[in-house]
């Protein structure tokens, strides 16, 4: 080859991994001079959020602690694209950086994994769920107010270990990362959207480059796919208009009906589960940013200033 590589940026994650070669094949079957050997590398980044595991996010300084490093060797032209899951990505990115792509998104849902019990109502009374996600926490409470939730973080293996060794009784995963590290099969029950709105952009990959790289924004163009952009615009502007913190229980899926309406629910909720907000809004793809900004201008009227001061 004798043009420069493509570098993906990522961290270094076994889903994360398992990610950026998605993004790598998707690339070498849409401009097949990609598919050489060498023509897109693949660069492990260590983040910030990768580095602590034994403290929840929130104490960190929230989810940015996922792309921070990512974004720097972005801007600093180490990588030329990186590959994010959207749920970690913060409302608002770095100045000349965007995502330009959304790939085709997995299944959205939360799952529930537990050895000894086949649903969350099925969880005995006082059962210790493990999870460090406050909108998991606080929707579960709200489904069972017994339940006792034990922080667990680390990567989808680790939690699952954790559970399996007794440090609790249960735990909360995202279904896509199971299905792109095929362990499906893990999935003690699927929790339906209904009772556990899933977290901001759940199951999408976004791909972030440098927004005057030419270069990159064409060879990514193909792998875009608009129905999915559109949920994902949704939901990013109901984030960005509720400005929650790291601790806030926010929630946010759009989907499209058997219409081909957008319809976007979104929710905010309190740590302990006893209050919790909902908002929905319908539209068509063009209306996606309105609709987010509208429903979390309600959800932020409805829930109040001292609503949210409770996560400053």
């Amino acid at each position: 080859m004798t043009r420069a590589p493509l570098i993906i940026g990522t961290r270094g994650s076994p889903l994360a991994l398992a990610q950026a070669r998605e993004v790598r094949a998707r690339l070498a079957r849409a401009h097949p001079a990609l598919a050489e050997e060498g023509a897109v590398e693949i660069s492990v980044i260590r983040t910030s959020g990768d580095k602590t595991t034994d403290r929840p996010l929130y104490e960190m300084g929230g989810k940015g602690l996922f792309t921070k490093e990512i974004e720097e060797a972005l801007l600093d032209k180490r990588i030329d694209v990186a590959v994010h899951s959207v749920k970690d990505l913060p409302a608002f990115l770095p100045a000349s950086l965007a995502v330009v792509c959304i790939l085709p998104r997995e299944d959205p849902r939360d799952a529930l994994f537990s050895p000894g019990a086949a649903s969350l109502s099925a969880l005995p009374k006082g059962a210790r769920l493990g999870t460090s996600s406050p909108r998991r926490q606080a929707q579960a409470l709200a489904l069972r107010p017994d339940l006792e939730v034990h922080p667990i973080r680390g990567n989808v293996e680790t939690r699952l270990r954790k559970v399996r060794e007794g440090q609790a009784d249960a735990t909360l995963l995202a279904l896509a990362g199971l299905k792109r590290l095929g362990l499906e099969a893990e999935a003690t029950a699927v929790i339906p959207a209904e009772q556990m709105l899933p977290a901001v952009g759940q199951g999408a990959l976004g791909i972030e480059c440098r927004e005057d790289d030419a270069r990159a924004r064409d060879l990514l163009a193909p792998l875009n796919d608009a129905a999915a952009a559109a949920c994902i615009a949704a939901e990013r502007a109901l984030l960005a208009a509720l400005e929650g913190s790291c601790r806030t229980p926010i929630a946010g899926l759009a989907e499209f009906g058997a219409d081909g309406a957008l319809l976007l629910r979104g929710l905010v909720a309190s740590l302990d589960g006893k209050r919790v907000l909902r908002a929905e809004r319908s539209g068509t793809p063009a209306d996606a940013a309105r609709m987010g900004a509208e429903a979390g201008a309600e959800l932020r009227g409805r829930a109040g200033r001292d609503f949210f001061a409770e996560f400053a």
